[in-house]
């Protein structure tokens, strides 16, 4: 072999070479852009879904304060107005009963009593529906508070039992949220299970606070139900503040509420 054909050879090995470099580089520049482009990519549905659970948050924080607003107006109206007109008869029927005539009596004392159990009624109610008196109250004692006021509707037998050491919430707001899901729960009981029996049970774990709440009415098909605005309300109240929410029902079996509450700081 000539020296020029071996200058050849060795120059079309460098060009062979050359050009498997330069199309190296070129595939690993297109790939290095690629996976940056990728990750670009990702990263910005990534922040746009961020974005939006943070709006939703917003929102979903935005309406329950509305929520709360509006409840606690009723409240106080409620207590103020009604509240005191139905005191003001109370008192009024109380002189009459000292004026009428034996014979009626009877009657005017049966309107009275039932005019002192409807201003009775009427302050537990609005208790119940005032966020302030909730958190002044604590849970454990509006949840007493509501069982006992579903006991003297007298359309169901409701009972609360207790486990574990009774740990205040150190955000009140997360006790208000989880009396809310209860009231939304025993309001569905009461319209639609026709229930006769409903057990609250509370369990204050070191970490956790865990709710049961079950009735003996009718049930649903949980599958196959339409999810109202009670469901939702429940749901998103429970995401709101972190808790595992739970719902178990069956045709004629009843239904069962589990929540399970990890204590959150302010």
């Amino acid at each position: 072999m000539g020296q020029g054909a071996l200058e050849k050879e060795v120059l079309d090995l460098t060009i062979l070479i050359y050009s498997v470099v330069v199309m190296a580089i070129i595939a690993i520049t297109i790939i290095v852009f690629f996976i940056a482009f990728q990750k670009r990519k990702n990263q910005l549905l990534l922040d746009q879904l961020k974005q939006k659970q943070a709006f939703e948050e917003e929102l979903a924080n935005a309406q329950q304060e509305i929520q709360e607003a509006t409840l606690k107006h009723v409240g106080r109206e409620l207590h103020d107005n009604v509240g005191q007109l139905l005191s003001v008869a109370t008192m009024q029927m109380n002189a009459l009963s000292k004026a009428v005539h034996e014979d009626v009596k009877s009657k005017v004392d049966s309107a009275s009593e039932a005019l002192k159990e409807s201003l009775a009624e009427v302050r537990n109610l609005s208790k119940s529906l005032n966020s302030d008196v909730i958190a002044n109250l604590g849970f454990d004692a509006t949840v007493k508070n509501e069982i006992a006021r579903l006991n003297k509707s007298g359309l169901l037998t409701a009972n609360l039992s207790i486990e574990g050491e009774n740990i205040n919430f150190k955000n009140k707001k997360d006790g208000i949220i989880l009396f809310r899901i209860l009231q939304e729960f025993f309001s569905n009981t009461l319209k639609y299970a026709e229930a006769e029996h409903l057990n609250v049970h509370l369990d204050y774990n070191p970490k956790a606070l865990r709710i049961e709440v079950t009735d003996n009415g009718k049930g649903f098909d949980i599958d196959g139900v339409e999810q109202g605005s009670g469901m939702t309300n429940m749901k998103k109240r429970a995401e709101l503040i972190d808790t595992e929410f739970y719902l178990e029902s069956k045709p004629d079996k009843g239904t069962t509420l589990t929540l399970t509450y990890a204590y959150r700081d302010p």
